[in-house]
């Protein structure tokens, strides 16, 4: 592209209000501040309110229709990143009723407001576990709730995108997210690195897709670009590493020393089954689970080709983004 061309993309990028649906969170405070520095007015509606950004948010519960009507009136366009995704959540309704009755109140929302154009973001959850890289053209085989309410989800949004051909849909299919403040899986084994007491579960040859989230933010952002019409994307930034690899990586950059311990994957599989039920028993929520320990050890590797054929950068590499993550989370420690 020219740069008269960028010249021509940068003011289109400048004009319009954008809400952003689930913005007080870890990537949505990371889009807000990203579409407001590119000239957009934002509007946060999110149940939490904003740390970042409180004068731009405004509550909103995306399962109650009237708490998204007058968000949604005027907007260009709508980015939601609301959603249930934590393995732990009860009760398990709360999954189908945010995922999927929220999407469909959001739909409601758009078209009695006049918005013609969703960003939603689904995962790579919907494909299950698979053998070998997935694209977008993958078959579908959600392995728990979060995967399969985000794929209905998505059917409720390709529904609403089909009822007018000036409609534009895009859904941005994400590996797991790791960054700065984020809490997350990625974050816990950094953690249990960094704290000496990391246990290698299983041969570590199996491949993760990951992506760092000021790439993602960086990716919705460009996606408003689309046109009519519908547009889905996996997102992982590259190259991917196995698990041996990133453990080394993260390692190498904490200045960790010696061997890492290693446990065959059956025995702590039981034991993840064992606190899933003293877990389900007592309420209490525990850092190990069956479904943690299952997702640790298979391969979750996403092919994201669409993305790079639209002309996106990444602004960070995988590698770049790891290490700034574990500089701001664990420097000094």
């Amino acid at each position: 592209m020219d740069m008269q061309a960028d010249a021509r993309e940068s003011s289109r990028e400048s004009a319009g209000t954008v809400v952003v649906l689930g913005g007080s969170g870890f990537i949505g405070s990371q889009l807000s501040e990203l579409l407001r520095d590119r000239g957009f007015n934002v509007r946060i509606g999110d149940l939490v309110r904003s740390e970042k950004f409180p004068e731009l948010w405004t509550q909103c519960d995306v399962r109650r229709h009237e708490t998204l009507l007058e968000l949604c009136r005027g907007a260009q366009a709508i980015i939601n990143l609301a959603a249930e995704h934590r393995d732990d959540v009860r009760p398990v309704s709360r999954y189908h009723e945010t995922n999927v009755d929220g999407a469909r109140e959001v739909c409601k929302a758009d078209s009695a407001s006049g918005v013609s154009k969703i960003v939603f973001t689904s995962s790579v959850a919907v494909y299950g576990f698979h053998p070998h890289p997935v694209d977008e053209s993958g078959s579908f085989a959600p392995f728990n709730l979060y995967g399969s309410t985000k794929l209905e989800a998505e059917r409720v949004y390709l529904d609403w995108a089909q009822q007018d051909r000036d409609r534009a849909l895009v859904i941005v299919r994400p590996a797991v997210v790791f960054g700065e403040k984020n809490r997350g899986n990625v974050y816990n084994l950094l953690r249990q690195i960094a704290s000496g007491r990391f246990l290698m579960v299983g041969p570590g040859d199996n491949v993760k897709s990951m992506a760092y989230v000021l790439n993602v933010a960086a990716f919705l952002a460009y996606s408003l670009r689309c046109d009519a019409g519908v547009h889905i994307f996996n997102y992982a930034d590259g190259p991917d590493l196995d698990v041996n690899s990133l453990v080394r990586f993260v390692r190498e950059r904490l200045g960790r020393k010696g061997s890492v311990l290693r446990l065959p994957k059956w025995p702590v599989m039981i034991a993840g089954h064992l606190l899933d039920l003293v877990a389900r028993l007592t309420g209490r929520s525990f850092p190990v689970s069956a479904i943690r320990i299952r997702k640790f050890c298979e391969t979750t590797q996403f092919l994201a080709n669409r993305v790079a054929q639209t002309g996106f950068k990444a602004p960070y590499s995988l590698r770049d983004g790891l290490a700034r993550t574990i500089q701001y989370e664990f420097s000094g420690k």
